[in-house]
C-alpha cells in the first residue's frame, strides 16, 4: 500500500484550522466570555499556509486564491492583537 504524503499533509492543514476553534473555545470557556486568543490567529496563518501549500501542489487556482486573500486578513489580525496586546480581548 503506498502512502499519499500529500493527502497526508492537506489533512494536517485541515487540521490546523480545526486546532484554531479547539484553542478558542477552549480559552473562551475558561474565561467566561468569547475571546479570541493570540493563538488562533498563528493557527490561522500556520493554516493557511499549509492550505496554500497543498493548493499549489493540487493545481487549484480557486483554492489557493482563497487562501491567499483570508492569509492577509489573519496577518492583518495579527498585526492588530499584537499592536494592541494586553487591551480588551473581547469580541
Amino acid at each position: 500500500m503506498r502512502i499519499d504524503y500529500w493527502l497526508l499533509f492537506g489533512f494536517f492543514a485541515q487540521f490546523l484550522f480545526f486546532l484554531r476553534f479547539l484553542v478558542q473555545w477552549i480559552y473562551s470557556e475558561y474565561h467566561k466570555k468569547t475571546v479570541v486568543p493570540i493563538y488562533f490567529w498563528y493557527l490561522s496563518l500556520m493554516g493557511s499556509v499549509a492550505i496554500m501549500i497543498y493548493a499549489y501542489h493540487l493545481k487549484d487556482p480557486v483554492f489557493f486564491i482563497g487562501q491567499v486573500f483570508v492569509f492577509f486578513i489573519y496577518w492583518r489580525n495579527l498585526y492588530l492583537a499584537k499592536r494592541h496586546e494586553g487591551e480588551n480581548e473581547i469580541i
